[in-house]
């Protein structure tokens, strides 16, 4: 299981455009972007490049013009249907309609209703429909079997949208960036709705450039030449670096303490805060204390320079007067996430692996309940299915882990010609 891995730098702003346009300047070809595209708009969607200057830096310019007038306003139903009509390879489908569906549940979340229930205005239009097409045939004709990117600079002040002017970030792009290092980065809207929901559909993990043998750096123009700034979106892409195996032992801090009086249906939420404030682990151990008193005992594991915030945050969290710390060692295997397809949509399979060969391979079940739920069917199916289409993908113990090296990341897998290796 070979492939390419590939980086996104969107630290000036993301659009469809500007990352498409970066894809084909890293080398994707136009034409197997403009046979996809095609598939889904027929003749109605032009896909054309140039070279341009952005702050004095070249980049190409990917542009999307209509053959004719269209309407831009189409529910998260119609661009399904779309999609599952179209003629495109099961991985590029499955990866453009897992794009739609985290806009649908965006938008649905801002305006308080139903995914279904949602109208796109600006990104129902076929032009951004042509934009995630074609950056995930993109990726697929690049052979890229790992995606993650930096963080994303989402502009300030305000635009003028179908439902009038809104503050920028706009609702959809904030509630996208959940989760996702982000900043200002500058005035005006710099991430549009379409860039970061392919941020976050394609690039699962938030990270500096990761180690790789670089092939190729592909720069894409936003529409704007600002003097501040360049306007550009880059990717880097290259062989994934093959570091010898080593023994990892980390330094962690280990907070613990004894809580006897706290409602126990706080905890979950208790847990849940640690994790995201980024401890390692949190976890709950039944005790008995004095008196015969049940109690448990909250350990929490974290980088040394996460400790005080830890500190403060099960202070402010729990009824606990006092922390014990300590040092603590841990040795881990290498860990990654791969998205699997899973029907038309994908699912996280995490994999974890010791000198180039995999030892665990487990879908995560968050992602299988949440399929579940949206369609209806029964948890332990949706697992059956993972672990099938994980197998099929050649994600099974023992197996090379050769493409899925970097810790941490959570990627998609691409390439007509490979469709044994999920994307």
């Amino acid at each position: 299981m070979t492939g390419r891995r590939l980086w996104i730098d969107a630290s000036a702003g993301v659009a469809g455009d500007m990352l498409l346009g970066a894809l084909l300047d890293a080398g994707a070809s136009l034409d197997a972007v403009r046979a996809a595209v095609a598939t889904v708009a027929g003749g109605a969607v032009e896909i054309g490049t140039h070279e341009v200057s952005r702050a004095g830096l070249r980049a190409l310019k990917a542009e999307v013009t209509m053959a004719e007038i269209d309407s831009p306003e189409r529910t998260w139903r119609d661009v399904h249907a779309l999609l599952a009509a179209a003629g495109l390879p099961d991985p590029v489908r499955a990866a453009a309609v897992a794009t739609f569906r985290r806009l649908a549940e965006a938008e649905a979340r801002v305006h308080g209703i139903s995914p279904d229930e949602v109208h796109f205005h600006e990104v129902g239009a076929l032009d951004a429909i042509a934009d995630v097409v074609g950056c995930c045939a993109a990726l697929a004709d690049l052979g890229v079997t790992v995606v993650s990117a930096g963080p994303v600079a989402l502009g300030s002040g305000s635009v003028r949208a179908h439902h009038g002017r809104l503050p920028v970030p706009v609702p959809a792009v904030a509630e996208l960036a959940r989760g996702w290092q982000a900043s200002a980065g500058g005035d005006g809207e710099l991430a549009t709705p379409t860039g970061m929901a392919l941020v976050r559909s394609l690039a699962g993990t938030c990270e500096p450039l990761p180690p790789m043998t670089l092939d190729a750096v592909g720069v894409g123009a936003g529409t704007r030449d600002p003097a501040d700034r360049a306007n550009v979106v880059r990717v880097f892409l290259g062989e994934p670096s093959r570091e010898p195996s080593r023994e990892p032992d980390e330094e962690l801090l280990l907070l613990e303490c004894n809580v006897d009086d706290l409602d126990p249906r706080l905890w979950p939420g208790v847990l849940a805060g640690l994790l995201e404030l980024g401890a390692a682990d949190a976890w709950l151990t039944p005790i008995l204390m004095k008196k015969g008193r049940p109690a448990h005992t909250l350990s929490v594991l974290g980088r040394p320079g996460l400790g005080p915030a830890l500190r403060d945050r099960i202070f402010r969290d729990t009824s606990t007067l006092g922390i014990r710390h300590s040092p603590r060692g841990r040795v881990a295997l290498e860990r990654a996430f791969v998205r699997v397809p899973v029907g038309d949509d994908t699912v996280a399979v995490k994999i974890a692996h010791r000198d180039g060969v995999l030892l665990q391979v487990m879908p995560e079940f968050e992602d299988i309940a949440e399929l579940a739920r949206r369609s209806g069917r029964p948890e332990r199916l949706v697992l059956h299915d993972a672990i099938a289409a994980a197998a099929a993908a050649g994600l099974v113990v023992g197996r090379s882990a050769e493409g899925f090296d970097q810790v941490g990341v959570v990627g998609q897998v691409g390439g007509q010609q490979r469709q044994h290796v999920p994307w």
